[in-house]
C-alpha cells in the first residue's frame, strides 16, 4: 500500500510566501513580472480582500489559488477563484482538486451559496479538470480591450 502524502494548505501573507507564489503564478500568467505581481496583489487585496493560499508538500509550495469574495445580483455572495495553478511537475496528482475543495469549504463557512471562476475557451485541459471536479460550464464571457 502506498503511503499517504501529507499536504498543508495555508494563507500566503509574508513577502517570502508571496515571492514563492509569484514563481508558481508565472506558469499561469507568464506576461506578469514581479513588480506588476506585487502591485496588483496589493491593490486587489486592499480593494476586495483578494487572498492567496498555497498547498505545501513537505514544506515546498507546489500549488497556489487566488480568490476573493464578490457580491452581485446573479450569484449573491460568492467566492470567485481568480487564479489556480499547480507546478508543472506536480500536476494530475489531485493538488488542484484539494484547493478547489478548500475554496468550497471556505465558501460554505462564510455563507456563500456558489463558487465561480473563468478559464480561457482554449484551455481544454482546464475545462476537463473543472468538470471532473463537479464544476459546470454556465457562461460565456465577453471582453473588449481599450
Amino acid at each position: 500500500m502506498k503511503p499517504q502524502i501529507q499536504t498543508e494548505i495555508r494563507s500566503l501573507d509574508s513577502q517570502l510566501d508571496l515571492q514563492a507564489a509569484f514563481i508558481l503564478l508565472k506558469e499561469l500568467r507568464p506576461h506578469i513580472d514581479e513588480t506588476v505581481f506585487f502591485d496588483i496583489y496589493a491593490k486587489a487585496h486592499k480593494a476586495d480582500h483578494y487572498s492567496l493560499v498555497g498547498l505545501y508538500l513537505s514544506e515546498k509550495l507546489i500549488a497556489v489559488m487566488g480568490y476573493r469574495y464578490l457580491y452581485d445580483y446573479v450569484h449573491g455572495k460568492h467566492v470567485y477563484v481568480d487564479d489556480l495553478v499547480t507546478a508543472t511537475e506536480e500536476r494530475s496528482k489531485g493538488y488542484g482538486a484539494q484547493l478547489l475543495k478548500f475554496a468550497e469549504n471556505l465558501a460554505l463557512r462564510n455563507g456563500c451559496k456558489q463558487l465561480r471562476l473563468c478559464t480561457g475557451i482554449e484551455n481544454e485541459s482546464g475545462k476537463k479538470f473543472y468538470e471532473k471536479n463537479g464544476w459546470k460550464f454556465r457562461a460565456i464571457v465577453y471582453k473588449k480591450k481599450l
